[in-house]
């Protein structure tokens, strides 16, 4: 395993840390803000330099020089989590840049930074009991501020308790029962449950509205906008789940898709909305990781930076559109655009690039996904062509309804600051950019497709007679969809359905 030039990882992880007792030790809400956003911003710049420096080698995995003591899989960076970092940074990032005064007392800046700490010491961890023990961690945070603002916990709590149990008992099973065995199925199936849990898949996804109506808007988007479920699934999950598990994961998930985007229509508040176009469109990522092919991954692992991207933009600007209305519903016109028409094209740039829309990052990536779905399943690749038809007219409702509509009357100002307009500008360029030079990105999320196809085997024959699994799982005749969904007769005898 090579070494990475420079302590990268430690920087960006610890100086969030060593940070945030700093900042918790500060009276002053603004000046709290400011240091936070040079600790955070400090952070950034060490993962992408990280990014620099492993893309400048051709090594799969690369790690600090002094971290080599705590063994293989901590504090590495791979194909997969290289963009993960700087993307979950610079979205804890822009939220601090963006939180206006009127929010300062109720967001946390030194939580943000102990948020920033935890999630990055997880992407940057390949270790099981690693991710796990701090995936588990990135749970009390919003667990302790729900808390603190007097707030009912017990739907989030349920949810993330049984999370957590299904997190370590079925990787616990996987560690210590045989290969091929009954233990490690079941194993398997408590794994798959802990990523439909955190990921909000139906019917487990109760908790992430529930958490948006009551948290602060910020800590919730930064609870979900990096998708540590997804990282779950490619790092616990993907390596030794059987295809046919995978295969029931995506239904679960296309439906969890239509089902959300269905709700995105009908929503009424603001944060619900914003919940449910999230769920729909994060749902759509784990259809094409399930698949567990070349094309299906590229197009997942694509589609992950790219919502990261758009919905955490989407995400921030209802967040400043709330800091100046307070919570509002969108079922009224409001005709906001004359007083923050730069806002208004960002809201929309964010919410069409979050559905695929031509010319932004995301269009390729949810391109991948339905190219790879119709390949295996022809009536899926519909469905998700539908899911993303439905949320982009939900997008379009909701941008006439704050933005047109009438004459919005006020005597004080409502036209963005200068660091909301920085944040809009650097998210507007890397929208676009992705989307009119695609390749860069492309070629960096098919070679972690790759590595995660050839990580895994195949636990439905012995491993010494498993063929090549990356062969395998290009083969769409492979997939084991049930007959009565693919409209095809299975050859395979062995086929559940």
């Amino acid at each position: 395993m090579n070494e990475l030039h420079f302590p990268w990882l430690e920087l960006a992880i610890g100086l969030p840390l060593l940070g945030s007792f700093w900042v918790r030790k500060l009276k002053s809400p603004e000046t709290a803000r400011i240091h936070c956003i040079v600790i955070t911003l400090i952070s950034f710049l060490m993962t992408v330099g990280a990014w620099i420096d492993f893309s400048q080698q051709s090594a799969p995995t690369e790690q600090d020089a002094w971290a080599k003591t705590l063994g293989p899989g901590f504090l590495e960076i791979d194909q997969l989590s290289a963009p993960l970092m700087p993307l979950t940074s610079l979205l804890l990032l822009l939220t601090a840049v963006t939180t206006l005064r009127t929010k300062l007392k109720r967001f946390s800046f030194a939580a943000s930074l102990v948020r920033a700490t935890v999630l990055l010491a997880a992407f940057a961890c390949r270790d099981p009991w690693a991710v796990i023990a701090l995936l588990t961690l990135s749970t009390i945070l919003p667990w302790l501020e729900l808390r603190s603002r007097g707030q009912p916990t017990r739907i989030f709590t349920l949810h993330m308790a049984v999370y957590i149990i299904a997190m370590v008992a079925g990787q616990t099973l996987v560690t210590v029962t045989p290969d091929h065995s009954t233990g490690e199925m079941i194993g398997i199936i408590l794994l798959v449950l802990a990523v439909l849990i955190r990921s909000g898949m139906f019917p487990f996804h109760t908790w992430l509205p529930d958490l948006f109506q009551r948290a602060t808007f910020g800590t919730a988007l930064m609870f979900v906008a990096p998708m540590p479920g997804v990282y779950l699934a490619t790092r616990l999950l993907l390596p030794v789940a059987p295809d046919w598990i995978l295969r029931w994961v995506a239904l679960i998930s296309v439906f969890t898709a239509f089902y959300a985007a269905g709700l995105t229509l009908v929503q009424k508040e603001s944060r619900r909305f914003y919940s449910y176009l999230f769920l729909s469109q994060s749902a759509l990522v784990l259809v094409g990781l399930e698949l567990a092919t070349p094309i299906g991954l590229t197009g997942s692992l694509s589609l992950w930076l790219s919502i990261g991207l758009a919905l955490g933009g989407f995400g921030l600007s209802l967040r400043c559109v709330e800091a100046r209305l307070g919570p509002f519903s969108i079922t009224e016109y409001r005709g906001l655009y004359e007083h923050m028409p730069s806002l208004a094209a960002f809201f929309l740039l964010t919410g069409l690039a979050s559905v695929g829309f031509p010319g932004t990052f995301g269009f390729i990536g949810a391109e991948l996904i339905v190219e790879g779905v119709v390949q295996v399943y022809p009536l899926v690749g519909m469905v998700v062509v539908i899911c993303s038809a439905l949320n982009g007219i939900a997008v379009l409702m909701a941008y006439l309804r704050i933005f047109t509509g009438t004459h919005h009357r006020t005597t004080i100002s409502l036209k963005m600051l200068p660091r909301e307009r920085i944040s809009v500008l650097v998210l507007t360029v890397l929208i676009i950019g992705g989307g009119i030079w695609p390749q860069p990105g492309i070629a960096s999320r098919f070679h972690a497709a790759m590595q995660i196809v050839n990580s895994r085997r195949n636990l439905s024959e012995p491993a010494e007679q498993a063929p090549d699994h990356a062969e395998r799982a290009a083969s769409p005749a492979n997939a084991r969809w049930p007959t009565w969904l693919t409209g095809k007769q299975s050859t395979d005898p062995s086929h559940p359905l």
